[in-house]
C-alpha cells in the first residue's frame, strides 16, 4: 500500500507513468528529480504518511525502495 501511494505521488509529480515506477527506480536518475524537486516530493510525503524526514536522511534515500522501506518504518 505505501509503495502505491509513493508511485501515486512520484506519478504525479514527475509527469510518469505509474506502471514505469519500481523500487529498483532512482529518484534522481530515472526521474530526473534535481534538489527541488526532492524538497517537494518529500513535503507530499511527509504530508501523506504524516511523518517528518530529516535533511541528514534524505541523504540516503535515492530509489523509490528505499523510501518506500523509510516510510514504512516510520508510520
Amino acid at each position: 500500500m505505501v509503495l502505491e501511494k509513493v508511485k501515486a505521488i512520484l506519478s504525479e509529480q514527475f509527469d510518469v507513468e505509474e506502471d514505469t515506477i519500481t523500487p529498483e527506480t532512482n529518484i534522481a536518475d530515472d526521474l530526473g528529480a534535481d534538489s527541488l524537486d526532492v524538497v517537494d516530493l518529500l513535503m507530499s510525503i511527509e504530508d501523506e504518511f504524516e511523518i517528518e524526514v530529516p535533511d541528514e536522511e534524505v541523504e540516503n534515500l535515492k530509489t523509490v525502495g528505499e523510501l518506500v522501506k523509510y516510510i514504512e518504518d516510520h508510520v
